[in-house]
């Protein structure tokens, strides 16, 4: 038995079923590259689910929170206070979209920043109404799971959910469903299940993360804006998985020249060192009354200085510029070879900077979602020694989410990798029908 295999013994002997994890292992990883208990090479295009978006051990990040675990690390910031955690709040009070004065505050977690996003706006407006989208996805917390637009395997089986939590269609022009279509639907929510004057908060991923990488159109986020200013709704932005230089900007919600209220962030902002921000307009990040937010762990020094280091290396690499750059790559790519037999399963190629997914289908005049051309793929490239992740409602969209720093030459060779994969499933596909 290979040390791999071993430690998958292991798992499946102590670890709670419910947490659920693919067949890799890993002993050690250098920004793209990932190597598993065997010593077996990966190219990771998954990151921890767009995390290292500095790469895997990036110098400057692991520089900047060896030099503080020197120092100390942890004290609880309500119990006593650092440079680091107010540092970060100015720093992403000045970079998060909308020119009005904000306020930031730390937790651990994507699901913890929204939840007390949620919590700022609640006690802001004095209402309990919360929209949120099908298909989006919020956390796994109570609150969380509430939010998230589908049902499998976040919300299976843990019984009733908050109350006041409202879901609206998201825009899919891939399958026909317009912005105005989606706006629409929101005003019949208004006449059909919570007056407009009773809610809180609408929530949304500016790119749709486990939903399927559907980009939200830049006209819809725009409608929300002004439905939100209509009626004095909190627009809440969530770019936990979409933020910190993934779409080509720093935060996604950039591409539509319209701002949030709120923005929540995780995931990227510390290169694998747990943290996560809430940024909002300082009247509603000051509405909870003190002690109200906060916890235990919330902004570890230790995270805290890597999300320094991270920030300041997108900055001075250009990192926003070459998620574009890798985008446009990873398009053209696969563009090309959804045009040959072997691509005849992708029905769309779609993102927003180095946020890239193909959703695969059965019939492409019908776009009936094929999980299974997704599943396959998927265990070819691992087989290959590439890493991707599959999302989606329906479990059929393969996404790409590399390192803003992988090396030209080694996404050519992960996409080599890919076309490969997808080549011989398309082939072995057609032999099983012969």
């Amino acid at each position: 038995m290979s040390r791999s295999q071993d430690l998958i013994r292991r798992k499946g002997e102590a670890v709670a079923n419910g947490v659920g994890a693919r067949s890799i292992t890993v002993s050690r990883a250098e920004n793209a590259e990932l190597w598993d208990a065997d010593g077996r090479r990966f190219i990771d295009l998954a990151v921890g689910i767009a995390v290292n978006n500095t790469g895997h051990r990036h110098p400057k990040v692991m520089a900047a929170v060896a030099e503080q675990a020197e120092l100390f690390t942890h004290t609880c910031f309500q119990v006593a206070q650092y440079e680091g955690y107010v540092a970060l709040a100015e720093r992403l009070n000045a970079l998060t979209p909308g020119d009005f004065a904000k306020k930031t505050m730390l937790a651990t977690t994507g699901a913890e920043a929204v939840e007390n996003a949620v919590k700022m706006a609640r006690a802001y407006t004095g209402r309990s109404g919360v929209i949120a989208f099908s298909g989006g996805f919020h956390g796994r917390t109570l609150m969380g799971m509430a939010l998230t637009g589908k049902t499998a395997p976040y919300k299976k089986d843990f019984g009733a959910m908050p109350a006041e939590i409202y879901h609206a269609p998201f825009p899919h022009e891939y399958h026909g469903l317009t912005t105005e279509d989606a706006m629409a639907d929101l005003q019949r929510l208004f006449r059909s299940s919570i007056q407009a004057d009773r809610v809180a908060a609408i929530i949304v991923e500016p790119v749709q993360g486990e939903g399927g990488f559907y980009v939200a159109p830049t006209p819809f986020l725009q409608a929300l804006r002004a439905l939100c200013d209509q009626h004095g709704i909190v627009l809440i932005a969530d770019e936990v998985q979409a933020g910190i230089g993934r779409t080509g900007t720093l935060f996604a919600f950039e591409h539509a020249g319209v701002a949030a209220d709120i923005t929540c962030m995780a995931k990227g902002l510390a290169g694998g060192f747990p943290v996560s921000a809430v940024t909002g307009r300082a009247e509603i990040a000051d509405a909870a009354s003190p002690g109200g937010l906060g916890g235990t762990y919330a902004g570890n020094p230790l995270a805290v200085a890597a999300a320094h280091a991270v920030l300041d290396v997108i900055e001075e690499e250009g990192l926003c510029a070459r998620a574009t750059e890798i985008g446009a790559t990873i398009k053209s790519r696969l563009d090309a070879l959804s045009q040959t037999p072997a691509g005849a399963g992708i029905g769309e190629v779609r993102g927003l900077g180095a946020m890239m997914a193909i959703e695969l289908v059965s019939d492409r005049s019908a776009r009936t979602p094929d999980a299974a051309l997704c599943n396959e793929i998927v265990a070819e490239a691992e087989a290959r020694g590439l890493i991707i992740l599959a999302c989606g409602v329906f479990g059929n969209v393969v996404r790409l989410l590399p390192p803003l720093t992988i090396q030209h030459e080694m996404l050519d060779e992960a996409l080599d990798i890919l076309e490969a994969a997808i080549t011989t499933v398309m082939d072995r596909r057609q032999a099983q029908a012969a």
